[in-house]
């Protein structure tokens, strides 16, 4: 497959667990952006969510692939909910309609850090609970770590709890580099240092103060992370998103302009 790119729904609504009917929008806008492909959070997927076969028919109406499915938990006791369970599994059959399509699995944000090391692992043997069950589905899973003060995954303390704990023969591991720059670390070296288990790439940008930037405006050398993927063989989607406060007003407006950024200073990269 090498090098695809594409969009991750939560520029235009970055709340995870809220159900917007936005979704067939979205799709034409990353097709007429240029993009390949979506990772959508499971919220948005509206009339779709019991209907996998029509989702597959717009995608391939409008040339978009599904590169995955975003599905956060709170994961808050040593083992999944039978709710939580019932809602991964019902992903892992939704993302059998898609072949090649994957799971990344986010941890909600605490009211706090207290008791974090007893959170940590909680989430992650939850987390290697699902990936287990998605690998032997023939699905490929990845957590996703996340920057806001409550994140349980937001340091680099954090992240040596994640790499130690994580079962990597079942689960891999999603970058975020604007989380991992807002978290006070360097994306290139993070991705650099956990390339074995890189599945899934999401890139937004982030300034050295931490404040959220348009694509190429911040402190993430973007073409530098993307020329060393492509150097070691990386073989699947970076999916581009943007938090900044434009995109409450003017989210395609956002995509368009990331694309452009891309045309310029990304694609020449994975095109030799």
């Amino acid at each position: 497959m090498a090098i695809k790119f594409g969009c991750h729904t939560s520029t235009w609504v970055l709340d995870y667990d809220l159900e917007v009917d936005v979704i067939d929008q979205i799709i034409d806008t990353v097709s007429e952006s240029g993009f390949q492909g979506l990772d959508i959070q499971v919220a948005l997927l509206g009339k779709y969510k019991n209907n996998p076969e029509l989702f597959k028919e717009k995608l391939e109406s409008k040339g978009v692939e599904l590169a995955a499915i975003t599905v956060p938990f709170t994961w808050d006791g040593d083992e999944e909910s039978p709710e939580e369970r019932e809602r991964a599994d019902f992903y892992i059959n939704f993302l059998k309609h898609f072949p090649g399509a994957k799971m990344n699995l986010p941890a909600r944000n605490g009211k706090s850090r207290e008791n974090l090391l007893t959170r940590q692992l909680q989430i992650i043997k939850c987390a290697n609970a699902v990936g287990k069950r998605a690998y032997e589905n023939g699905i490929t899973a990845m957590f996703h770590p996340a920057s806001p003060p409550t994140s349980y995954f937001r340091t680099a303390e954090d992240y040596k709890v994640l790499f130690e704990n994580l079962d990597t023969r079942y689960i891999g591991y999603t970058p975020d580099a604007g989380h991992i720059k807002a978290g006070g670390m360097e994306p290139f070296d993070v991705i650099k240092d956990n390339f074995d288990i890189v599945k899934h790439v999401h890139f937004k940008d982030c300034s050295n103060d931490f404040e959220w930037k348009t694509m190429g405006t911040g402190d993430i050398d973007f073409p530098a992370i993307v020329q060393f993927l492509y150097d070691n063989g990386y073989d699947g989607w970076i999916m581009v998103e943007e938090e900044t406060e434009e995109t409450k007003t003017n989210p395609d407006g956002c995509v368009q302009n990331i694309y452009k950024y891309f045309e310029k200073n990304i694609f020449p990269i994975v095109k030799g």
